[in-house]
């Protein structure tokens, strides 16, 4: 997994933490590991905390990857609306995180599934360049990549099998409004499949002639939305690193785990939650999921 490694401050409807640990590789890998080890490749300032790190380690995930180098870690800050679906950035400081390049240790090359969160697409290409032909790579984007370095995003898509994105995302890429009209023609940019996230209203999953869509885990209350994208893909990912073949069955059973990893992602400030989650937390929660949807004999 790559991607960034930050310290977040972030207020919510809830409540507010300051330089809270967070970033996309970080809320991925933690949900991930849970089920896989994990190979996490970034980049932190001489200002993260130990207690994080030492989590990861406990988790098997291996940070041979992770780069600490003179100066200040990635920090963002940001404040939710009531709602919960607006938000502002107060303050981003890209710090050590301005001139990331990705080295993949040795022994991280061989991983048979690579996951490229949210980082510029040429840093992606670097990474797919570095290693020796994983079986399945996936991918995240984001609006600012989408408006900036569309060329270069599109040869990114050219290589990868699954991308994952938001529907403000899908919407932007394609250019059209319809989520299944958008799906199609980002298929026809390269990946085998695609997930539009759609928040609380669930995901969909689309390949060539398959469709697949699943609600949200319904909660009383969250505390931080921040992680929960991340925290889905993280899920998605060990699901399909675990099942060797990569087609609409194992996608399901993939965004249905990271439905509910995602949900747990919402419910502590950073990765509070996922520090302490547990697998049999999790089944706990994905079994309640598939007798609400009625999903248990159909999946």
């Amino acid at each position: 997994m790559v991607g960034s490694v930050a310290l977040d401050s972030i207020e919510t409807p809830n409540g507010k933490r300051e330089d809270v640990p967070g970033g996309s590789a970080l809320h991925c890998a933690l949900a991930a590991s849970l089920y896989v080890p994990v190979h996490l490749v970034g980049v932190i300032g001489e200002d993260f905390p130990a207690p994080p790190l030492e989590i990861m380690k406990k988790r098997s995930i291996n940070l041979d990857g992770l780069q600490r180098l003179p100066g200040k870690s990635f920090r963002w800050a940001g404040r939710y609306h009531k709602d919960w679906i607006g938000r502002d950035t107060l303050d981003t400081q890209l710090n050590v995180f301005a001139d990331f390049q990705p080295v993949i240790p040795e022994n991280s090359k061989d991983c048979e599934v690579v996951f490229l969160a949210n980082i510029q697409p040429q840093l992606q290409l670097d990474v797919l360049d570095a290693m020796n032909k994983p079986r399945l790579v996936a991918m995240d984007t984001m609006n600012l990549w989408i408006a900036t370095e569309l060329p270069r995003l599109k040869e990114v898509l050219q290589r990868v099998n699954l991308l994952i994105i938001n529907d403000e995302e899908a919407r932007q890429l394609s250019g059209k409004h319809s989520l299944l009209s958008a799906a199609r023609d980002i298929l026809t940019m390269g990946p085998q499949a695609l997930v539009i996230k759609k928040g609380e209203h669930g995901c969909i999953a689309v390949t060539g002639d398959s469709l697949f869509l699943t609600p949200a885990y319904l909660l009383e209350d969250i505390e931080d939305p921040t992680g929960a994208g991340d925290s889905f893909a993280g899920g998605v990912m060990a699901a399909l690193t675990a099942q060797k073949e990569f087609n609409m069955k194992s996608l399901r059973w993939a965004v249905i785990l990271g439905t509910i990893l995602g949900s747990f992602g919402v419910q502590g400030f950073g990765t509070e939650r996922l520090n302490s989650l547990t697998t049999e937390q999790v089944e706990s929660r994905l079994s309640q999921f598939l007798q609400w949807t009625g999903m248990r004999e159909t999946v």
